[in-house]
């Protein structure tokens, strides 16, 4: 078992959301969380750093210089043994447009951006955070971290218009196994939760959003409804720190499988 007990945990998206509820969860453990996120979700940001006894770091994970900002802030409160990448965005664009004009065609700089925050955002957070973690001291196991990665449904059941985001989510479920090959001898482990539909934020609230819940809800298998985002949160933390759970790609989705549209 890897002992996050008094260690330090970043999670990147860490304000709101997958990311809120696995700094909690996290924090439950003894972990020492810094909350990584962009500047505007700062006052969320730091009032659940007060709650859970962590700290927030500005955090845009296309800034290699913030991820490192945001490492280095971790050590300061204990030694760095744990990063959940949950920073991410989406997008719903068709690849080519109705009227056949080339302009209308998916927007290749749209493409680059989901890419860049998604799939090379999370890789810099890994590379840098698992260079700290290289540096601790091992434990009885050999152990000196542990890394979870957000991918998504999307990464294998993509829909209509989901091109640059099941492609960035793809990416992050292929470099899985080979990132936790390289980073064995260090005595990182690396896993990766694909999730399917989540209640969290990006739905918005009210009767409307209800609405669109359950009607998402319908086509699941069992549970008929959306996910928890304690059920991820729980998830993330057997990852870390279960010592026998590396380089896997875990589907958490109640059985969905997600039609074209």
């Amino acid at each position: 078992m890897l002992d996050i007990n008094g260690a330090s945990a970043l999670v990147t998206g860490g304000a709101s959301g997958l990311g809120e509820a696995t700094a909690k969860a996290l924090a439950e453990k003894g972990a020492k969380v810094v909350i990584c996120d962009l500047d505007r979700q700062a006052e969320a940001g730091e009032a659940l750093a007060k709650e859970i006894g962590g700290v927030f770091a500005p955090t845009d994970v296309t800034d290699t210089d913030q991820i490192i900002a945001a490492i280095e802030a971790g050590k300061e409160l204990g030694p760095v043994k744990a990063l959940v990448n949950c920073a991410g965005i989406g997008w719903a664009t068709r690849t080519i447009g109705r009227d056949g004009e080339y302009s209308s065609a998916h927007d290749l700089e749209i493409f680059r951006k989901v890419i860049e925050i998604n799939l090379i955002g999370s890789f810099d957070a890994i590379r840098l955070a698992a260079t700290a973690m290289s540096q601790n001291e091992p434990n009885e196991s050999g152990e000196r971290g542990a890394i979870v990665n957000t991918a998504s449904v999307a990464a294998f059941d993509g829909q209509i218009g989901q091109a640059s985001y099941s492609a960035s989510k793809g990416g992050v479920v292929g470099m899985t196994l080979p990132v936790a090959r390289d980073l064995s001898a260090s005595g990182i482990r690396v896993n990766t939760i694909a999730p399917g539909l989540f209640d969290t934020p990006i739905y918005g609230t009210g009767e409307a959003s209800e609405q669109f819940k359950e009607k998402l809800a319908a086509n699941l298998l069992f549970p008929k409804r959306l996910g928890f985002s304690s059920e991820f949160a729980s998830l993330a933390v057997e990852m870390i720190t279960n010592s026998y759970f590396n380089a896997e790609t875990v589907r958490l989705d109640a059985g969905t499988r997600m039609q074209p549209k």
